[in-house]
């Protein structure tokens, strides 16, 4: 049995440090109670080797039947699907916003009897009045009441309210919560307090005040951040893993009990900002049709599962860097399979190489701004890098800091570098980024770029030789001489080749600059 679904929050907010600090992510492990001998040797086991990215896991659990591993598998269909009709009242917690509007719509067409709508605004938020009378056009009685989930004393006063009035309470359906995102350099006490509040202490409330209830149902609504983890979303991650805990430990007592992970609701954001909706729009959790999550959240209620998750994904997003949660995924392993077994850390780094390669100085930053421009385009939803001027900073161009983290992480992925987390304040335009990227990319390869910047100078004073010049011929085949010697290396280019290479940059550039001078007077 799951010991503490407190200790959760630990898993979800952990997994939110892997999406936001990819660099230093070492992974999560669950210790049993008793830290045993055995446990300890299968922990030493798990971390040799260099961690737990040694052993092909970031998560484990340690146990007496040896080392789990944490894995996402397809739930089968209930063989019998038996539709739950509500034999008394059912609670909705959040009822009166968009996803418990349409909760509350199902069960009406369930038939059930009642239907009690909670939200720290009760009638007074919008549409609660149109919300009710629809409710009881369909046939079931409606009252929506103000109560904040986070107290207590309130749940126990509504929960004592529905059964002085009946009918009896037969179903809840925790929906309530709140968003307040950001990164976890940025959250304090007091944020993660007020998105636990709603999430994980009303549930808490919930699940021990009905307790002796002999609820029919007892659903909590849960979020795809607890499942993957959602950069910018610790404090939501957290409460929600709770949940998901929660659910497994009612399960384990034998009492009802069912935590759906949720993917974005079309229409379901209404608490969050443009800014996190255009991120939502660019990952991998497509909006799904409320109307097809009703009839899943139908389905699992037909099951006898205590957690699930439910939600659209486009697997190909998740196939490109899947982790070991994730991978054995049909689709996913396809995507992977595609993408090609030699697709390691370094191809981004070696692609960046290629493309540079041969490069003057100037076009290899030009490449590089456009690099950067495509990445922000990317990041901030614009059809074309054309939006982003290479002189405008970040902040101007629309930056936050969940979408700085974006623009960092695909920059280390496409460049192989290790990038700091105060990047785009510290090169605050695409240019001066572009300038940065190129000394960061050039200078690790001792020796090579001082040879190129030798290079550039050369490539200016040529330019100077006119076409009608009689002296380019003489030029071109020193030039070609040279090229064919360096090409040849030392074992082939004997002599010469060995003074090439012990040659300083200011002998070797001297060297060609007196080649040309004296071509001039042959």
């Amino acid at each position: 049995m799951l010991a503490s679904p407190v200790q959760g929050q630990v898993w979800g907010l952990g997994r939110v440090a892997g999406a936001e600090y990819r660099d230093r992510w070492g992974g999560l492990v669950d210790l049993p109670p008793d830290f045993d001998d055995a446990a300890a040797a299968r922990l030493c086991a798990v971390l040799a080797g260099g961690g737990l990215a040694g052993t092909g896991e970031d998560q484990v659990a340690i146990r007496d039947a040896g080392v789990l591993a944490r894995r996402l598998a397809r739930a089968p269909l209930p063989r019998e699907l038996r539709p739950w009709t509500p034999g008394g009242t059912v609670l909705v917690t959040g009822g009166t916003g968009a996803i418990g509007g349409h909760v509350a719509g199902w069960l009406a067409g369930r038939h059930a009897p009642r239907v009690v709508l909670t939200s720290r605004s009760g009638p007074d938020s919008l549409g609660a009045a149109v919300l009710a009378a629809d409710l009881a056009t369909a046939g079931t009685a409606a009252e929506v009441i103000a109560c904040d989930v986070a107290g207590r004393a309130e749940v126990a006063s509504l929960l004592a309210r529905i059964a002085a009035t009946g009918p009896r309470l037969a179903g809840v359906m925790h929906a309530a919560g709140v968003l307040d995102d950001g990164l976890l350099d940025g959250m304090d006490a007091g944020r993660l307090a007020s998105v636990m509040a709603a999430k994980a202490a009303g549930a808490a409330h919930l699940d021990e005040l009905t307790r002796d209830a002999d609820l029919e149902q007892f659903v909590l609504f849960s979020s795809a951040a607890a499942t993957f983890g959602g950069a910018g979303q610790g404090n939501y991650a957290a409460a929600n893993a709770f949940l998901d805990g929660l659910a497994q430990r009612r399960a384990a007592l034998g009492e009802r009990g069912l935590s759906v992970a949720w993917g974005p609701w079309a229409g379901g954001m209404a608490q969050a900002s443009d800014a996190a909706r255009d991120r939502l729009r660019r990952g991998p959790l497509v909006e799904m049709d409320p109307a097809l999550a009703i009839r899943a959240l139908g389905q699992a209620l037909a099951g006898h599962d205590s957690l699930l998750a439910v939600m659209d994904v486009d697997w190909d997003q998740f196939g490109a860097t899947a982790s070991p949660f994730v991978r054995e995924l049909p689709e996913v392993a396809r995507t992977a399979r595609e993408a090609g077994a030699a697709a390691g850390p370094d191809l981004g780094r070696q692609e960046l190489t290629r493309r540079l390669a041969g490069l003057p100085r100037a076009r290899q930053v030009q490449v590089l701004a456009d690099l950067v421009r495509g990445g922000a385009a990317g990041v901030l939803g614009h059809a074309s890098p054309e939006a982003i001027e290479a002189d405008r900073a970040f902040g101007d161009l629309g930056f936050d800091s969940l979408t700085s983290l974006e623009m960092r992480q695909h920059l280390a992925a496409v460049t192989g570098l290790k990038l700091p987390a105060t990047l785009l304040f510290d090169y605050p335009t695409p240019a001066a980024l572009a300038e940065h990227l190129w000394a960061e990319a050039f200078t690790s390869g001792p020796g090579h770029l001082p040879v190129l910047d030798e290079l550039d100078r050369l490539a200016a004073l040529l330019a100077s030789v006119g076409r009608g010049d009689e002296a380019r011929s003489e030029i071109t085949a020193r030039l070609d001489a040279i090229a064919q010697e360096f090409r040849a290396g030392p074992e082939e280019g004997a002599a010469a080749g060995l003074e090439l290479q012990a040659a300083t940059n200011d002998e070797m550039f001297n060297l060609v600059e007196q080649e040309l001078r004296d071509s001039e007077f042959d």
